[in-house]
């Protein structure tokens, strides 16, 4: 009998196994996508919207930089780069190995072999345009990044090579030329201590600089000058541009109006490029002929002249030596280069108007002398014996028995004089530049000068009221406030007690005094001034990137010292102890008039420190001033073992004023180790004066005549 077969049935329960696993399956793609569109779709929504929209910075114009006659200081000049656009080459790789072979024999960059993985990652150490890379190299590794995006081969080429590539653009498909600005200055190291250089945008200002649209790979910033100081004015607004892009970033089009970059404001400085050459030169020449042909050797290493508007603050002139060349930071900063002025013992890349403190010396007995005056310490009629050594007890402490030294007048320092400048109206200490003189009443001498004469805390007052120890406000960076101690400051910084012979130093502005040469001259010029103290500044207006006045130049007061009450009242005993009494007070007009006499003697008494043929003797225009010779010991005169009790080196100052009656221009000139400021110095004072008259006297000529 046969046999039939029957299926074997199946299960219930696997059945519903199987639904409930395909319905739970659903469920979770139902689940998934409700999250994917309903719960988080704004979000995945904006994801697409950002993988296919770029946001694009376009970089604006920075603004030009110009002296007070229109003289362009900085400016923006096309620089020339080849770059290959990795997507836009030809798809034969024959045809591309051509296009890189010709590059490389215009340009020098290597072709390369075949491009690995190492060969790709040695590239990634380079910034673009840095010799080392070959261009199959650079090429690849943009065409991993992005294909659309140009890749730079060589930097600031030739405007001839430039026209090359473009003329053969049709051969070369995927090169082109790349137009960028690059900074330049006209003036070079004329005016590179003023207006200082670009440089990449330092990482830890990155997010603040992407924040406002800037790129930290394009864009540059002031690392130096009034680059640095005004940058927020020259810099500019970058344009934007909202533009759909393809998966390898080829932007398709726009998809908002784009807005167009702003350049950035011009600035108009104060200075005059005419008279800044003068005294360069002026400066040079005569460091060179006294290390040459005087000295006969490597002495004076650095000097600086300023030359400012006392009545309006202006600054005119602001040359230094040594310099550097701001234009060999154009497109980058050389490692190389920048070692080496780093490394220069003149320190090159200092600016020495604001950035270096010196000891003022006798340019400082101008203040010395103003407070003496209009504390009643001295009058004008009062005479001063001036021997050539003072001997006084110096002491540390009220109860200190102290001992004898002897303070040297610079007629025995310098030249060995020993019968000194003998009995000397107070006027005439300042024309005849009388250490001696200015020790008794900037110290105290009995019987000569009671009550510890001026004494520190006062001489503080009135040093400040003068614009020492702060900075002066000057839009350029890193100035100094430099130094005028006390007790205080000593007992705190040195562990020692205040004496006597310290106020001799500082009333001669020796000792622990330190001053810029920009504090110098403000000192001078507020006193020519009537004393005003007007902002010194080295802007003069501020304009649009269409040459429109946007801020005018309007002289600012600081203050006047004969109508502001900024000196601190002391009541001080025979001894010279001093204590606040809780009033200011003001500096009496006939004070600074005095002092301005003073300053005039020094050119018109027969015996004054100005009174020679090389400087203001015989000068057709009235001049007053200073002259100055500061004993110093640092760094470098310590290694040359040159710090000798009475035979230390010394800085050679001299600051000077014209017209006597209504002051035009000051000028301080500071040179370093060059002996007596009245020889060294005051020569370049004349000659930058004597510019000054000249150029004056061309342009009134010209405004007569019309002629341009």
């Amino acid at each position: 009998m046969a046999v039939t077969s029957r299926p074997l049935g199946f299960a219930q329960w696997r059945y519903l196994v199987i639904y409930g696993i395909v319905l739970l399956v659903g469920l979770i793609f139902v689940a998934r996508l409700f999250s994917l569109q309903i719960v988080n779709g704004s979000d995945y929504l904006a994801q697409a919207e950002d993988n296919r929209t770029a946001i694009i910075s376009d970089p604006p114009a920075r603004g030009l930089i110009y002296d007070r006659n229109g003289i362009v200081l900085a400016r923006n000049i096309p620089s020339y780069t080849i770059v290959v656009t990795p997507a836009d080459l030809p798809d034969d790789a024959g045809n591309v190995q051509q296009i890189y072979r010709d590059l490389s024999e215009l340009t020098g960059v290597p072709v390369g072999g075949p491009v690995t993985e190492e060969t790709l990652n040695a590239a990634k150490l380079f910034a673009p345009c840095v010799p080392g890379p070959s261009i199959s190299d650079l090429v690849a590794l943009g065409e991993s990044n992005a294909p659309y995006e140009p890749v730079k081969i060589q930097c600031n080429v030739d405007e001839e090579i430039a026209r090359i590539v473009e003329e053969r653009a049709s051969q070369w498909p995927g090169v082109d030329i790349l137009i960028e600005p690059l900074r330049d200055y006209p003036t070079g190291s004329l005016t590179a201590n003023i207006i200082g250089f670009l440089g990449p945008i330092p990482a830890i200002l990155e997010q603040e600089y992407r924040a406002l649209g800037f790129l930290p790979n394009r864009d540059k910033v002031g690392y130096a000058g009034v680059e640095l100081t005004l940058n927020d004015l020259l810099i500019g607004t970058p344009g934007t541009r909202v533009v759909e892009v393809d998966v390898a970033g080829q932007v398709l089009r726009n998809l908002e109006p784009p807005v167009a970059p702003v350049a950035g404001s011009n600035v108009v400085l104060t200075i005059d490029t005419r008279l800044q050459q003068a005294a360069q030169a002026s400066l040079q020449t005569a460091i060179e002929y006294w290390n040459d042909v005087f000295y006969g050797y490597y002495r004076i290493s650095s000097g600086v002249v300023i030359a400012i508007n006392p009545q309006t603050g202006e600054i005119l002139a602001m040359a230094q030596t040594p310099t550097f060349e701001n234009n060999r930071m154009a497109r980058f900063i050389p490692a190389y280069y920048y070692r080496q002025l780093e490394q220069d013992p003149a320190h090159p890349l200092l600016n020495y108007a604001i950035t270096a403190e010196f000891p003022p010396g006798s340019t400082f007995k101008l203040t010395t002398a103003l407070g003496a005056l209009n504390e009643g310490v001295v009058t004008p009629a009062s005479v001063i014996d001036a021997p050539a050594i003072v001997r006084v007890l110096n002491t540390y402490s009220p109860t200190d028995e102290g001992k004898y030294e002897e303070y040297y007048d610079w007629t025995y320092t310098f030249y060995g004089e020993t019968s000194g400048l003998g009995q000397l109206p107070f006027l005439k200490c300042i024309a005849l530049s009388s250490d001696s003189c200015f020790y008794k009443v900037g110290g105290g001498y009995l019987p000569e000068v009671t009550g510890g004469g001026l004494g520190i805390w006062r001489l503080q007052e009135y040093a400040r009221a003068l614009g020492y120890d702060q900075q002066t406000g000057i839009e350029l960076p890193a100035e100094y406030t430099g130094l005028i101690p006390d007790p205080t400051w000593k007992r705190i910084f040195k562990g020692e007690n205040w004496s006597t012979g310290d106020t001799y130093l500082a009333g001669v502005g020796q000792g622990y005094v330190l001053a810029t040469p920009l504090q110098v001259l403000v000192s001078a010029a507020i006193i020519a001034n009537d004393g005003k103290f007007m902002q010194p500044t080295i802007v003069h207006e501020i304009q649009d990137n269409l040459g429109n006045v946007i801020q005018p130049f309007t002289p600012r007061l600081r203050w006047d010292i004969t109508q502001d009450p900024l000196i601190r009242d002391f009541a001080c005993d025979e001894d010279g102890d001093c204590e606040l009494t809780g009033k200011m007070k003001t500096v009496s007009l006939d004070a600074v008039q005095q002092v301005q006499t003073g300053m005039r003697m020094a050119v018109t008494d027969s015996r004054g420190t100005l009174n020679r043929d090389f400087s203001f003797g015989n000068y057709p225009i009235a001049v007053a001033g200073k002259t100055g010779t500061a004993e110093y010991c640092d760094d470098v005169a310590r290694l040359k073992n040159l710090c000798q009790r009475g035979e230390w080196p010394s800085h050679g100052w001299t600051v000077a004023y014209a017209p006597f009656d209504n002051p035009e221009i000051a000028v301080v000139v500071f040179l370093y180790n060059a002996g007596e400021g009245g020889r060294v110095a005051a020569p370049i004072v004349r000659d930058v004066m004597s510019a000054y008259f000249a150029l004056k006297a061309i342009d009134t000529a010209q405004e007569i005549t019309g002629n341009p």
